[in-house]
């Protein structure tokens, strides 16, 4: 995993969305990649809860990382289609989306994102995604 793992790092800090979400790569391991958000009031909605939009950058990031782990070699990725479920208010201290290839061929990985609120040791998944990935040229 090291030089996949190195890359995904470089990459993962070059992001000024991940920066900007104060968003921090927590694990990368062969078809799975979790990526942790803590709570900010910067990032909520009008509700207090974390925006969608915040929750769905980090899970189809994680998504795609998963993807890149299994990427031909001197590839990239780039999605090409997601859907997303929120099944319940983004509540919680912290965040932790994990990305899972499903399936990974030549062109297209398939891959699923979960995303977990934390409340102290104890979560509740919040959002599920279904996303396709696209290897491209480096």
């Amino acid at each position: 995993m090291g030089d996949i793992e190195e890359k995904i790092t470089a990459s993962f800090n070059a992001q000024g969305l991940m920066a900007t979400l104060g968003a921090e790569l927590v694990a990368v391991a062969d078809g799975e990649v979790r990526i942790a958000l803590p709570f900010s009031r910067q990032l909520s909605q009008q509700h207090g809860y974390i925006h969608a939009g915040a929750i769905t950058s980090i899970v189809d990031s994680a998504c795609g990382y998963a993807a890149l782990t299994k990427a031909p070699p001197e590839r990239e990725v780039v999605t090409a289609e997601f859907k997303v479920n929120f099944m319940r208010p983004a509540v919680g201290d912290r965040f932790l989306a994990i990305g899972r290839v499903q399936n990974a061929g030549r062109q297209l990985a398939v891959c699923t994102g979960e995303v977990r609120a934390f409340s102290g040791a104890a979560y509740k998944v919040i959002a599920l995604m279904q996303a396709t990935m696209v290897y491209v040229s480096a």
